[in-house]
This record gives structure tokens, C-alpha cells and sequence, in this order.
């Protein structure tokens, strides 16, 4: 369900960043260079920028030696970045792979096709793409049932989902739940 925002209300124009606390701070400040391409801007012994696009920076990580790994409070679930194609997130999961980054966890959320990973602190990120054209259509498929009936979604075979996407199936196709189903 969609609300209409009150005419008194000015919102973000984007989101601007994320700050992280990290225990292994070169570990993790590599680990986001490598899965996002992220550069570096800013670096001390104390905290690291990075950006991936034209922002100052979209992530920063905060060297704390000693911290327990996450999830162990209270505080963000996790962070998702999206791409703009499924050719640019399968191309992603290969990369990462053949550099054993692995995803924990491969679904289709319906809304999403994600990958979710976890980062030397244990932090846990989603790479993911929209499987709707615009937020008509998935609001759409929302109000069909689908969600209401699976609000989790369908895991799927990465390695499965890449093989139809290099042999050209339909991209309505693969964006469908159970299109890739999991290994047995």
C-alpha cells in the first residue's frame, strides 16, 4: 500500500551514504573495493571513503579494533545496491565468484532477484535488480496475492539462472519466480 506524502513534507532527494564499524578494517575496505568496484577518496588509519558513482562517497567504514562481528544488536539488517540489468548482476556474481565471493543466499524475492553476501564483519549486503519495469507494474504484482501468499520469495541457482541468461532466454522469463530453480 502506497501512501501520499503531505504537501508539508520535503523528502531526500537520494540516499546519500552509509557509515560502517569495522573491526577488520583493511579486510573490509578491500572487500568493498572489490564487490562494488568502489574506490577509495579518503583514507586514514581511522576511517576510509568510497564511491562507486559521481557522490563524494557512498560508504564509509570506521576502524574499531575488538567489535563482535553483526548481526550481534539492534541496527541495520542490511544494505542492498541495485543494478541497472541482470546482465550486469549475473556478470557481478561471476566476478565475485572467480575471486571466491560467494552469495549465502540466492532468491527471488518477486519485487527483486538478489544475491545476498556477507562481509568480513559479517554485515550483510544485497546485490540485487528490479524485476519489474517500473513501481506500476510491481505494485501490480503485489496486488495480485503473489506477495501476500510468499512474502519471502523463490531461492534459485545462481550458476542455473547465468547458463539461461548466456543462452538468451527470455528476460521475462528469468525474472520470474522459480526460473533457476536450486541445485538438489
Amino acid at each position: 500500500m502506497t501512501t501520499a506524502v503531505p504537501s508539508d513534507v520535503r523528502v531526500p532527494a537520494k540516499l546519500a551514504h552509509v557509515v560502517l564499524r569495522a573491526a577488520r578494517y583493511p579486510e573490509t575496505v578491500h572487500w568493498y573495493e572489490t564487490v562494488l568496484g568502489a574506490r577509495v577518496v579518503f583514507a586514514n588509519p581511522m576511517l576510509t571513503f568510497l564511491t562507486y558513482d559521481d557522490e563524494h562517497h557512498r560508504l564509509a567504514v570506521i576502524n574499531i579494533p575488538g567489535l563482535p562481528d553483526a548481526p550481534a544488536a539492534a541496527g541495520v539488517d542490511h544494505i542492498a545496491f541495485t543494478y541497472a540489468t541482470l546482465g550486469d548482476l549475473l556478470h557481478t556474481y561471476r566476478r565475485l565468484s572467480a575471486q571466491d565471493i560467494r552469495p549465502y543466499w540466492c532468491i527471488n524475492h518477486g519485487p527483486t532477484t538478489s544475491l545476498y553476501y556477507r562481509d568480513p564483519n559479517g554485515v550483510q549486503v544485497e546485490l540485487q535488480i528490479d524485476n519489474f519495469a517500473d513501481l506500476e507494474a510491481m505494485a501490480g504484482w503485489m496486488r495480485s496475492g503473489a506477495f501476500t501468499r510468499n512474502p519471502i520469495g523463490v531461492e534459485f541457482d545462481p550458476d542455473a539462472l547465468c547458463m539461461r541468461f548466456e543462452r538468451g532466454d527470455p528476460l521475462d522469463e528469468l525474472l520470474q519466480q522459480g526460473s533457476a530453480p536450486p541445485a538438489a
